[in-house]
Protein backbone atom coordinates (compact mmCIF):
# COMPACT_ATOMS: atom_id res chain seq x y z
CA UNK A 1 0.00 0.00 0.00
CA UNK A 2 1.46 3.73 -1.23
CA UNK A 3 -0.28 6.32 0.72
CA UNK A 4 0.41 9.78 -0.36
CA UNK A 5 -0.19 12.80 2.82
CA UNK A 6 -1.55 16.45 1.52
CA UNK A 7 -0.55 18.79 4.36
CA UNK A 8 1.98 18.31 6.73
CA UNK A 9 0.81 19.80 9.64
CA UNK A 10 0.03 18.15 13.14
CA UNK A 11 -2.50 15.81 11.47
CA UNK A 12 -1.02 15.01 8.23
CA UNK A 13 2.48 14.97 9.78
CA UNK A 14 1.40 12.21 12.37
CA UNK A 15 -0.98 9.86 10.50
CA UNK A 16 2.28 9.61 8.06
CA UNK A 17 4.31 9.12 11.00
CA UNK A 18 2.68 6.57 12.44
CA UNK A 19 1.76 4.48 8.98
CA UNK A 20 5.17 4.60 7.88
CA UNK A 21 6.88 3.08 11.60
CA UNK A 22 4.32 0.00 10.33
CA UNK A 23 5.42 -0.38 7.12
CA UNK A 24 3.30 1.34 4.52
CA UNK A 25 4.97 3.02 2.11
CA UNK A 26 4.10 6.97 2.71
CA UNK A 27 4.95 10.00 0.66
CA UNK A 28 4.05 13.34 2.49
CA UNK A 29 3.80 16.91 0.62
CA UNK A 30 5.88 19.53 2.46
CA UNK A 31 7.63 22.66 2.17
CA UNK A 32 9.98 25.07 4.38
CA UNK A 33 12.19 23.99 7.10
CA UNK A 34 9.77 20.68 8.04
CA UNK A 35 10.75 19.51 4.95
CA UNK A 36 13.96 19.90 5.41
CA UNK A 37 14.42 18.73 8.60
CA UNK A 38 12.46 15.56 7.50
CA UNK A 39 15.07 14.80 4.89
CA UNK A 40 17.81 14.96 7.13
CA UNK A 41 16.97 13.85 10.02
CA UNK A 42 13.47 11.81 9.69
CA UNK A 43 10.62 12.60 11.35
CA UNK A 44 10.07 12.16 14.81
CA UNK A 45 6.69 11.87 16.50
CA UNK A 46 5.92 12.43 20.53
CA UNK A 47 3.01 11.10 22.27
CA UNK A 48 1.98 11.21 25.50
CA UNK A 49 3.14 7.16 25.82
CA UNK A 50 6.42 7.16 23.43
CA UNK A 51 8.78 8.90 20.98
CA UNK A 52 9.94 7.45 17.71
CA UNK A 53 11.36 8.84 15.00
CA UNK A 54 10.71 7.50 11.18
CA UNK A 55 12.12 7.98 7.72
CA UNK A 56 9.79 8.08 4.88
CA UNK A 57 9.35 10.03 1.71
CA UNK A 58 9.11 14.05 2.20
CA UNK A 59 8.24 15.83 -0.99
CA UNK A 60 7.15 18.81 -2.20
CA UNK A 61 6.71 17.74 -6.13
CA UNK A 62 2.54 17.29 -5.85
CA UNK A 63 3.77 14.54 -8.91
CA UNK A 64 4.58 11.81 -6.51
CA UNK A 65 0.50 11.97 -5.69
CA UNK A 66 0.37 10.07 -8.95
CA UNK A 67 0.30 6.20 -8.23
CA UNK A 68 -0.38 6.25 -5.20
CA UNK A 69 -3.45 3.83 -3.42
CA UNK A 70 -4.85 6.83 -1.57
CA UNK A 71 -3.97 10.46 -0.72
CA UNK A 72 -4.76 12.06 3.31
CA UNK A 73 -5.83 15.56 2.76
CA UNK A 74 -5.14 17.30 5.76
CA UNK A 75 -4.51 20.95 5.21
CA UNK A 76 -6.79 23.86 6.36
CA UNK A 77 -9.68 24.03 3.90
CA UNK A 78 -8.41 27.87 2.90
CA UNK A 79 -6.20 25.58 0.97
CA UNK A 80 -7.56 23.59 -0.55
CA UNK A 81 -7.51 25.36 -4.18
CA UNK A 82 -3.50 25.20 -3.57
CA UNK A 83 -3.50 21.25 -3.88
CA UNK A 84 -6.08 20.90 -5.85
CA UNK A 85 -4.40 20.69 -8.94
CA UNK A 86 -2.27 17.54 -7.18
CA UNK A 87 -5.07 16.10 -6.08
CA UNK A 88 -6.92 16.01 -9.35
CA UNK A 89 -3.75 14.22 -10.94
CA UNK A 90 -3.73 11.98 -8.15
CA UNK A 91 -7.43 10.86 -8.46
CA UNK A 92 -6.72 10.36 -12.25
CA UNK A 93 -4.43 7.88 -11.38
CA UNK A 94 -6.68 5.59 -9.46
CA UNK A 95 -5.67 6.95 -5.54
CA UNK A 96 -8.90 7.40 -3.16
CA UNK A 97 -9.06 10.88 -1.65
CA UNK A 98 -9.33 10.64 2.01
CA UNK A 99 -9.86 14.38 3.51
CA UNK A 100 -9.49 14.60 7.40
CA UNK A 101 -11.22 18.20 7.22
CA UNK A 102 -13.44 19.91 9.47
CA UNK A 103 -16.83 20.91 7.52
CA UNK A 104 -19.61 18.96 5.67
CA UNK A 105 -19.14 20.03 2.16
CA UNK A 106 -15.80 19.15 1.79
CA UNK A 107 -16.57 16.54 -1.17
CA UNK A 108 -18.60 19.28 -2.76
CA UNK A 109 -15.48 21.63 -2.62
CA UNK A 110 -13.14 18.85 -4.08
CA UNK A 111 -15.62 18.03 -6.71
CA UNK A 112 -15.26 21.72 -7.70
CA UNK A 113 -12.29 21.94 -8.13
CA UNK A 114 -12.50 18.56 -10.47
CA UNK A 115 -11.81 15.63 -8.03
CA UNK A 116 -14.83 12.89 -9.25
CA UNK A 117 -16.94 12.09 -6.32
CA UNK A 118 -16.25 8.71 -6.75
CA UNK A 119 -12.58 8.85 -6.04
CA UNK A 120 -13.50 10.79 -2.70
CA UNK A 121 -13.94 8.91 0.73
CA UNK A 122 -15.31 11.31 3.44
CA UNK A 123 -13.54 10.94 7.26
CA UNK A 124 -12.88 12.94 10.02
CA UNK A 125 -10.36 13.04 13.10
CA UNK A 126 -10.98 13.41 16.34
CA UNK A 127 -7.78 13.80 18.29
CA UNK A 128 -5.71 16.55 19.13
CA UNK A 129 -2.11 17.05 17.00
CA UNK A 130 0.77 20.21 17.06
CA UNK A 131 3.46 20.14 14.91
CA UNK A 132 5.61 21.53 17.81
CA UNK A 133 9.13 21.95 15.62
CA UNK A 134 9.97 21.38 12.35
CA UNK A 135 10.52 17.67 11.69
CA UNK A 136 8.42 17.25 15.17
CA UNK A 137 5.04 16.49 15.42
CA UNK A 138 3.22 15.88 18.84
CA UNK A 139 -0.06 14.10 20.02
CA UNK A 140 -1.19 15.94 23.03
CA UNK A 141 -5.01 14.02 23.58
CA UNK A 142 -4.35 10.64 24.82
CA UNK A 143 -6.48 9.34 22.11
CA UNK A 144 -6.83 9.65 18.63
CA UNK A 145 -9.47 8.26 16.18
CA UNK A 146 -10.34 8.07 12.65
CA UNK A 147 -14.10 7.54 10.91
CA UNK A 148 -13.84 6.91 7.03
CA UNK A 149 -17.02 6.41 5.17
CA UNK A 150 -18.10 5.89 1.79
CA UNK A 151 -20.17 8.75 0.80
CA UNK A 152 -22.94 7.38 -1.70
CA UNK A 153 -24.22 3.95 -1.62
CA UNK A 154 -25.46 2.53 -4.96
CA UNK A 155 -24.17 -0.71 -7.21
CA UNK A 156 -20.46 -0.86 -6.12
CA UNK A 157 -21.29 -0.15 -2.52
CA UNK A 158 -19.26 -3.57 -1.21
CA UNK A 159 -16.66 -2.78 -3.63
CA UNK A 160 -16.25 0.60 -2.13
CA UNK A 161 -16.81 -0.05 0.91
CA UNK A 162 -13.95 -2.73 0.61
CA UNK A 163 -11.53 0.38 -0.26
CA UNK A 164 -12.37 2.13 3.15
CA UNK A 165 -12.14 -0.76 4.67
CA UNK A 166 -7.89 -1.41 3.81
CA UNK A 167 -7.06 1.90 4.74
CA UNK A 168 -8.58 1.51 8.41
CA UNK A 169 -7.20 -2.35 8.82
CA UNK A 170 -3.90 -0.17 7.59
CA UNK A 171 -4.29 2.94 10.35
CA UNK A 172 -5.46 0.24 12.97
CA UNK A 173 -2.36 -1.46 12.34
CA UNK A 174 -0.42 1.53 12.79
CA UNK A 175 -2.02 2.08 16.47
CA UNK A 176 -5.06 4.16 15.47
CA UNK A 177 -8.38 3.95 16.65
CA UNK A 178 -10.16 4.19 13.03
CA UNK A 179 -13.86 2.55 11.85
CA UNK A 180 -15.63 2.12 8.90
CA UNK A 181 -18.99 4.00 9.50
CA UNK A 182 -22.41 3.01 6.85
CA UNK A 183 -23.20 7.12 7.32
CA UNK A 184 -20.65 9.13 7.01
CA UNK A 185 -22.85 12.46 6.56
CA UNK A 186 -24.56 11.88 9.80
CA UNK A 187 -20.83 11.31 11.30
CA UNK A 188 -19.61 15.00 9.60
CA UNK A 189 -22.58 16.79 11.20
CA UNK A 190 -21.82 15.43 14.59
CA UNK A 191 -18.23 16.72 14.99
CA UNK A 192 -19.69 19.95 13.01
CA UNK A 193 -22.25 20.44 15.55
CA UNK A 194 -19.58 20.02 17.99
CA UNK A 195 -17.01 22.37 16.75
CA UNK A 196 -18.92 25.15 15.33
CA UNK A 197 -20.73 26.48 18.35
CA UNK A 198 -17.68 26.48 19.81
CA UNK A 199 -15.94 28.52 17.13
CA UNK A 200 -18.72 30.71 17.77
CA UNK A 201 -18.73 31.12 21.31
CA UNK A 202 -14.61 31.44 21.65
CA UNK A 203 -14.14 33.86 18.45
CA UNK A 204 -16.39 36.46 19.22
CA UNK A 205 -14.77 37.05 22.44
CA UNK A 206 -11.29 36.24 21.81
CA UNK A 207 -11.30 33.65 24.55
CA UNK A 208 -11.05 30.21 25.48
CA UNK A 209 -14.78 28.45 26.19
CA UNK A 210 -14.12 29.41 29.71
CA UNK A 211 -15.26 32.71 28.99
CA UNK A 212 -18.28 31.32 27.85
CA UNK A 213 -19.00 29.03 30.41
CA UNK A 214 -18.95 31.02 32.67
CA UNK A 215 -22.12 33.20 32.26
CA UNK A 216 -25.54 32.54 31.37
CA UNK A 217 -25.62 34.36 28.77
CA UNK A 218 -22.25 32.56 27.06
CA UNK A 219 -24.24 29.17 27.96
CA UNK A 220 -27.02 30.37 26.17
CA UNK A 221 -24.93 31.27 22.97
CA UNK A 222 -23.54 27.99 22.82
CA UNK A 223 -26.95 26.41 23.12
CA UNK A 224 -28.45 28.69 20.55
CA UNK A 225 -25.51 28.33 17.84
CA UNK A 226 -25.56 24.17 18.22
CA UNK A 227 -29.82 24.82 17.68
CA UNK A 228 -28.73 26.60 14.62
CA UNK A 229 -27.00 23.80 13.29
CA UNK A 230 -29.28 21.06 13.94
CA UNK A 231 -32.14 22.81 12.13
CA UNK A 232 -30.25 23.32 9.05
CA UNK A 233 -28.38 19.50 9.52
CA UNK A 234 -32.38 18.62 9.25
CA UNK A 235 -32.70 20.34 5.55
CA UNK A 236 -30.17 17.84 4.29
CA UNK A 237 -28.90 14.17 4.14
CA UNK A 238 -28.03 13.73 7.91
CA UNK A 239 -30.36 15.25 10.08
CA UNK A 240 -29.65 15.42 13.73
CA UNK A 241 -31.98 14.48 16.15
CA UNK A 242 -33.57 16.32 19.67
CA UNK A 243 -31.20 13.73 21.52
CA UNK A 244 -28.17 14.24 19.51
CA UNK A 245 -28.95 17.92 20.47
CA UNK A 246 -28.97 17.39 23.82
CA UNK A 247 -25.73 15.43 24.06
CA UNK A 248 -24.00 17.75 22.14
CA UNK A 249 -25.00 20.49 24.08
CA UNK A 250 -24.18 18.33 27.26
CA UNK A 251 -20.48 17.75 25.87
CA UNK A 252 -20.06 21.30 25.14
CA UNK A 253 -21.15 22.50 28.64
CA UNK A 254 -18.62 20.18 29.63
CA UNK A 255 -15.52 21.05 28.20
CA UNK A 256 -12.24 22.29 30.13
CA UNK A 257 -12.24 26.22 30.34
CA UNK A 258 -8.98 26.58 29.08
CA UNK A 259 -9.84 25.00 25.34
CA UNK A 260 -9.83 27.03 22.09
CA UNK A 261 -10.30 25.32 18.84
CA UNK A 262 -7.75 26.07 15.76
CA UNK A 263 -9.91 28.53 14.47
CA UNK A 264 -9.65 30.70 17.19
CA UNK A 265 -6.08 30.61 16.94
CA UNK A 266 -6.07 31.55 12.92
CA UNK A 267 -8.49 34.38 14.38
CA UNK A 268 -5.86 35.89 16.40
CA UNK A 269 -2.92 35.30 14.38
CA UNK A 270 -4.51 37.62 11.56
CA UNK A 271 -4.45 34.93 8.83
CA UNK A 272 -6.92 33.02 6.76
CA UNK A 273 -9.57 31.15 8.64
CA UNK A 274 -11.78 28.05 7.95
CA UNK A 275 -14.95 31.10 8.37
CA UNK A 276 -16.34 29.77 4.80
CA UNK A 277 -16.44 25.69 6.10
CA UNK A 278 -17.77 26.08 9.41
CA UNK A 279 -19.54 29.19 10.68
CA UNK A 280 -20.02 30.54 7.15
CA UNK A 281 -21.59 27.26 6.06
CA UNK A 282 -24.46 27.80 9.00
CA UNK A 283 -25.31 31.26 7.64
CA UNK A 284 -25.14 30.31 3.93
CA UNK A 285 -27.06 27.11 4.69
CA UNK A 286 -29.97 29.12 6.59
CA UNK A 287 -30.26 31.80 3.77
CA UNK A 288 -30.47 28.98 1.46
CA UNK A 289 -33.12 26.53 3.06
CA UNK A 290 -34.95 29.60 4.37
CA UNK A 291 -34.50 28.80 8.00
CA UNK A 292 -33.38 31.35 10.91
CA UNK A 293 -29.52 31.39 11.90
CA UNK A 294 -29.00 34.84 13.48
CA UNK A 295 -26.34 34.04 15.20
CA UNK A 296 -24.20 32.71 12.68
CA UNK A 297 -25.22 35.49 10.96
CA UNK A 298 -24.13 38.13 12.98
CA UNK A 299 -21.02 35.73 13.86
CA UNK A 300 -19.78 35.43 10.26
CA UNK A 301 -20.12 39.26 9.53
CA UNK A 302 -18.10 39.86 12.61
CA UNK A 303 -15.53 37.39 12.12
CA UNK A 304 -15.50 38.74 8.12
CA UNK A 305 -14.51 42.14 9.45
CA UNK A 306 -12.25 40.95 12.00
CA UNK A 307 -9.83 39.72 8.90
CA UNK A 308 -9.95 42.52 6.94
CA UNK A 309 -6.55 44.42 6.23
CA UNK A 310 -6.37 47.31 8.59
CA UNK A 311 -6.34 50.56 7.34
CA UNK A 312 -3.11 52.91 6.93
Amino acid sequence: MIVGVVGAGGIGSYYAGILARSGVSVRLLARGDHLSVMRTRGLEVRTPDERFTVSLEATDDGGRLAGTDYVIVAVKSYSLGEVGPALVGAARSGAAIVPLLNGVDVAERLEHLGVPRANVIAGLAAVSLVRTAPGVVERRSPFDRVVLGELDRGPREGVARDRVARLVDALVAAGSTAEVSDDIQRALWLKFAFIVPMNVACGLPRRPVGGALSTERGRELIAGALHEVVLVSRAGPAPLSDDDETKIRGDLLALPPAMQPSFLLDLERGGPTELDSLVGTVARLGREHGLPTPIHDVATAAFEIATLPRAS
